[in-house]
């Protein structure tokens, strides 16, 4: 047991890693949010035409 290893420590990022972190998270968003307009805008559309909701009712 007094072998095992410990973790490492954490280390700060530097300018270009918080730069890398700020562009993923920046095209994570805009992925995020191009996926709920389109959800919306099929949602809106299936309500606007009726399809589908005679099949349940």
């Amino acid at each position: 047991m007094a072998d095992a290893q410990k973790p490492s420590p954490i280390l700060p990022l530097d300018a270009e890693g918080l730069k890398a972190r700020r562009r993923r998270n920046l095209w994570l968003g805009l992925a995020l949010g191009a996926f709920v307009v389109l959800v919306m805008v099929v949602t809106v559309i299936r309500l606007h035409t009726g399809t589908g909701v005679s099949e349940r009712m």
